[in-house]
């Protein structure tokens, strides 16, 4: 049996597909791509795929994770295109490795988020900033399967800054990469690092804090997108990449012939 660990990303519209559209879809592509799956015992065997912090619906991600268990070993960059081809655009798998290591998931400590912020200015999200940050603890509800939850948002935060849009370091709308804003137009950037704790903070969990602190509220929903998440380094205060312990055991192993033999695609089949 060989494991192969894949990131991959919710873009554009599919950002609001919830975890189990995504699992279908997911299914389908390791079908079409005649992955040699393997499956679980019992009366309803399924593939054995294992899906790590998946993000909330409404979202988008540049850094999800899942690892497959396959019954034959294949290369893993060549299993990586055919099962990106399998998918609709949006759902891109960016990343194949084989897993050598075990505790994927313990290495996703932290999150990367990006939130825009349509409607507020640079200057305002900056002040909301400075006194969420400054803020000892910052209590916020959420309404849960048990009822409503009290917690503090501002102690899984490890960094938050406000900014600009990208390319438009004057606030000029013509400098907008993404072509939808007009002249008065507000936008904030707001980029956040938090930590993986219980219970789980989200993006929408510190747009609360701020509001509660500082009476931020932006008069539309925030575009949210998670660009990275992995293991918190403490020492340089960056997410780095939880796929990195595998590439290294792989580079640092002696090849075999099972590992150097070419993989091949499957061959189509009549129509």
């Amino acid at each position: 049996m060989q494991r192969i660990r894949l990131r991959y990303t919710k873009r554009g519209r599919l950002r609001f597909t919830s975890h189990r559209d995504f699992q279908r879809a997911f299914e389908r592509a390791l079908r079409r791509a005649e992955v040699p799956m393997a499956y679980s015992a019992g009366f309803t065997p399924h593939p054995k795929v294992s899906y790590a912090n998946a993000a909330p619906t409404g979202t988008g991600s540049e850094a999800e994770f899942l690892e497959i268990a396959l019954t034959e070993r294949r290369d893993p960059e060549t299993l990586r295109v055919l099962l990106d081809e399998s998918l609709p655009a949006g759902l891109d798998i960016t990343d194949a490795v084989e897993a050598r290591t075990s505790g994927l998931a313990d290495r996703l400590t932290a999150s990367v988020w990006e939130l825009r912020l349509d409607g507020v200015s640079v200057d305002e999200a900056r002040k909301a900033v400075e006194t969420f940050l400054a803020a000892e603890t910052v209590e916020v509800q959420r309404k849960t399967k048990s009822g409503i939850r009290t917690f503090d948002t501002r102690a899984a935060v490890v960094d938050l800054v406000a900014d600009r849009p990208q390319g438009d370091p004057e606030g000029d709308p013509q400098g907008d990469p993404q072509g939808d804003r007009t002249a008065g137009d507000a936008c904030a950037i707001l980029r956040l690092v938090v930590r993986h704790v219980t219970p789980a903070v989200r993006p929408d969990d510190v747009l609360s804090g701020l509001r509660a602190v500082a009476d931020l509220a932006p008069p539309v929903p925030a575009a949210v997108t998670r660009l990275a998440q992995g293991l918190f380094d403490e020492e340089s205060g960056t997410v780095t990449d939880p796929l990195a312990p595998d590439r290294e055991a792989v580079t640092a192993a002696p090849p075999t012939a099972a590992a150097t033999a070419p993989a091949t695609a499957p061959e189509a089949g009549p129509a």
